[in-house]
């Protein structure tokens, strides 16, 4: 079993004493490999039963996520700017049961497929599977949630481009896949169970610990770009001249703006209009080859601006989306700011590093007069987080989202440029104990992460016996129960997720 690369004396206490069967067979199926000899290996077709039972339109609206498998339709809609695309008409939904197997068709192969612990009604476009007897669905929910599984069921989607593949019923059916024996089935479960919860506990205490440090953080660039603190020069242990802050004791002037309060004399303020042009972008349709086949010109969603400085891009558009979608073309060393959502993104900004156009969720504020650098306007924003996350609650009706307006209307306290450049060197200085641990606590996420997913992968696929490590498992007071309930090691679902890599609410056939 190739784990990640932990020190030994920090490897996962739950994989020791884990062995490999004593007696594998080749499964005849690529995404499998060798398994147990005893386990059986058969098409999905005589694993489950394909289910269309309709006419049920005051059941619950559910949804399939590439995060969490099936959750209810209003934990994506309550609080966000997605909106119900679902038809009135209910009539042609299909029944989702505990414990039923349903997928997105069109996401199958990004993974938005899932066990459910819920009954409700999904699009006509989704696909039920109901496991008979000896197919226990939580078992299955995690095979079928596995990178393998993703990649077979990419091979057996079929459409014009990857945003119109479809993984149909007919072609599920045909999919080989494993049969334990029923109790095996239940103590991988089990085991995966036990597994799970102390990853969560220690992803929720390293997640904490990043927000601690990240408040650390925001404390100091708030009181450098307000001007509480001003830059010294010093000289380090090397005699090399380095940039700190130290309390103000400039004289000072009432700013007029709340979250500023008074500022240095010598400082100005200024609206954002008034030194840069702000705008936003869209999303050229992804059913439409032209806008994306071949494109070369980088086009951006919010993720991006969770990364405080944008080196790259992983999606492009073509010449013809650029110039049929009136996509802008952002400058390097604009500043783009998400503005809707109510995940932690709304109100993050970041320094763009190469031209690239961007969706509708990103507004984009470029300088077109020398008053303010990229870097200073970026940590500004960073200090104006909560300030902005303010207003666009307090936006009438649009619920949980910055305007370009907003923005144009919003104003900054401003330094002269050399002072500027000397500010953002000392916050660098001051802030980097704390990026060096945040980054550093978030590759041991990361490799938390990675281990589950393989830790996953070979037991559902035999490549480890937990039968009796499952057996001396302590007893708990309620298994999980619910196999979408694991938001603390998988991404937050939220409403800044492109449809590239969550799911849509709704996907007519």
């Amino acid at each position: 079993m190739a784990l990640p690369r932990w020190g030994a004396e920090r490897r996962p206490e739950m994989i020791e004493g884990l062995k490999p069967y004593a007696d594998y067979k080749e499964s005849g199926h690529r995404w499998l490999g060798s398994v147990p000899k005893h386990w059986s290996v058969l098409p999905n077709r005589a694993l489950f039963d394909e289910i269309k039972d309709r006419n049920h339109p005051k059941e619950e609206m559910l949804s399939v996520t590439i995060t969490r498998g099936i959750v209810r339709q209003k934990v994506l809609l309550d609080g966000s700017s997605k909106k119900d695309s679902s038809n009135l008409n209910k009539g042609a939904y299909k029944l989702v049961q505990p414990h039923d197997i349903a997928y997105n068709k069109m996401r199958a192969w990004q993974g938005a497929l899932g066990a459910s612990s819920l009954r409700g009604i999904i699009s006509p476009a989704y696909v039920v599977m109901r496991p008979r007897t000896e197919a226990n669905a939580l078992f299955y929910h995690h095979l079928y949630r596995t990178p393998s599984f993703a990649k077979e069921a990419e091979r057996w989607s079929y459409g014009i481009t990857s945003d119109m593949w479809s993984l149909r019923p007919e072609h599920f059916k045909v999919i080989g896949s494993v049969l334990p024996p029923p109790d095996e089935q239940a103590a991988i479960v089990r085991f995966l169970d036990h597994a799970n919860r102390k990853i969560d506990g220690f992803i929720r205490a390293k997640r904490k610990l990043i927000g601690l440090l990240n408040e650390q953080k925001q404390a100091i660039i708030d009181r450098a770009v307000t001007g509480k603190d001003e830059v010294k020069r010093m000289k380090d242990e090397d005699g090399n001249s380095t940039f700190i802050l130290q309390p103000s004791s400039l004289p000072k002037k009432p700013s007029g703006i709340p979250w500023l309060g008074d500022i240095p004399m010598h400082w100005g303020v200024w609206r954002i209009s008034r030194f840069a042009k702000v705008g936003n972008g869209s999303t050229p349709s992804r059913s439409n080859m032209g806008f994306w086949s071949g494109g070369n010109y980088p086009w951006l969603n919010s993720s991006h601006v969770n990364r405080g400085f944008i080196d790259s891009a992983d999606q492009f558009v073509t010449a013809s989306a650029l110039r049929e979608c009136h996509l802008p073309k952002v400058a390097a060393g604009s500043v783009l700011i998400a503005i809707t959502g109510q995940g932690k993104t709304r109100g993050t900004s970041a320094v763009l590093g190469f031209e690239a156009t961007i969706n509708q969720h990103i507004a984009y504020i470029t300088p077109r007069v020398p008053v303010v650098t990229a870097k200073y306007l970026h940590l500004s924003l960073v200090a104006a987080y909560s300030t902005l996350r303010s207003i666009s609650d307090d936006s009438g009706s649009t619920k949980g989202a910055l305007t370009c307006e907003d923005l144009k209307r919003f104003k900054l306290a401003v330094p002269p440029i050399a002072e500027q450049g000397r500010l953002v060197e000392a916050i660098a200085t001051e802030t980097k104990a704390a990026n060096t641990a945040i980054a550093r606590t978030e590759r041991e996420i990361a490799l938390m992460q990675e281990y589950r997913t393989r830790l996953t992968a070979d037991l559902v696929t035999g490549k480890l016996d937990v039968r009796e490590a499952a057996a001396k498992l302590p007893k708990v007071q309620s298994d999980r129960s619910d196999p979408s309930d694991q938001s603390d090691y998988l991404s937050d679902l939220s409403d800044e997720s492109d449809p590239a890599e969550e799911t849509t609410l709704e996907e007519e056939s």
